[in-house]
């Protein structure tokens, strides 16, 4: 019998009653006790197989998901924003383990989890936008203000009413469900009955490898892409960077400077790269408000400042392809 998580369930189902608009001002009070984890890594041992790994980490990082539901709800944006960092760690679990997780019941609510991506994502892109707009504009006319802050207003107000609906409870309950007793976990015949018992340390060393293939392969012309696959790469050295850091406690005392290494590489190429999709977001959102030219240049990043960027991430990556693959 595998060990499951029941204390993070327990605050989960606590969630999803305070979810729903009937609930009680007794729970309420509950749910304000409740600590908020933020930056902490999944308990994962050496000796686990990737079956109590994957219920491990992914029930942490739906733990950390639900725990910022009530303050993202009433517009915090921190709040709003560790959620979304959740449940990007969240899906980039699943990836992680998908050979062995992969099936109808992980395909649908892959969908779900993209849609929730996407409403949280919109007012996360507005406060991103807001904060750049500070840096760069303070003297900006109250007109402005009123535009930026009814935008983000409005966008608040549908994201509350995604996550007090039926579909967002019923999306934490079945993804709670499936990681405990989903089909995967009794999916029959011997490739899938070694999937789960494969070692969680032999597993990430094979799976991290080919992560950072892949990741090195795309960089390669960093340079010469256009914003939308600068963008894909993003989202794959993102997906890499949660990777190590979910399995960072599994590293030998030996392995410690390179796993610390190559997080400092990968963060100093999220930033670059981060920068200049925030840019483009910008961008976009400025048009879609209707913002002059004029008015749209002030906040952006000039040519030599791009160039600047490009180069930062094209020289991480080259320092990534310079070191060997993690080893746990």
């Amino acid at each position: 019998m595998v060990a499951k998580p029941v204390a993070t369930r327990h605050v989960i189902l606590m969630v999803l009653l305070l979810s729903s608009r009937q609930a009680s001002e007794n729970t309420v009070r509950i749910e304000r006790t409740q600590p908020r984890r933020r930056g902490t890594a999944p308990p994962l041992k050496a000796a686990m197989h990737c079956e109590a790994a994957f219920r491990t980490v992914a029930s942490h990082y739906l733990g950390d998901l639900t725990a910022q539901h009530r303050a993202s709800c009433e517009g915090n944006a921190d709040a709003l924003h560790q959620m979304r960092l959740a449940l990007t760690r969240l899906r980039t679990a699943i990836a992680f383990f998908s050979p062995m997780v992969a099936g109808p019941q992980q395909m649908r609510l892959k969908d779900e989890l993209r849609w929730l991506n996407a409403h949280l994502g919109a007012v996360r892109d507005i406060d991103v936008a807001i904060e750049r707009l500070n840096e760069v504009n303070k003297r900006r006319s109250q007109a402005e203000n009123k535009l930026w802050s009814r935008e983000r207003a409005d966008k608040q107000r549908n994201l509350t009413r995604v996550l007090r609906s039926v579909r967002y409870r019923r999306l934490v309950k079945s993804i709670s469900d499936w990681i405990e007793n989903g089909s995967w976990s009794t999916k029959r015949g011997k490739p899938a009955a070694n999937q789960r018992a494969c070692p969680v340390t032999d597993y990430s060393e094979r799976k991290l490898t080919l992560w950072q293939e892949k990741l090195i392969k795309r960089s390669r012309r960093l340079r010469e892409i256009g914003a939308e696959k600068r963008h894909r790469l993003r989202l794959m050295n993102k997906r890499f960077t949660y990777a190590i850091e979910s399995v960072a406690g599994l590293a030998s005392e030996g392995e410690t400077s390179k796993l610390r290494t190559m997080l400092r590489v990968l963060r100093k190429a999220q930033r670059s790269l981060g920068q200049l999709n925030d840019d483009a977001r910008y961008r976009s959102l400025a048009t879609k408000l209707g913002r002059g030219d004029a008015e749209v240049s002030k906040a952006l990043l000039g040519h030599k400042h791009e160039k600047r960027l490009l180069r930062a991430a094209a020289e991480a990556y080259e320092k990534l392809a310079d070191l060997k693959p993690l080893r746990l």
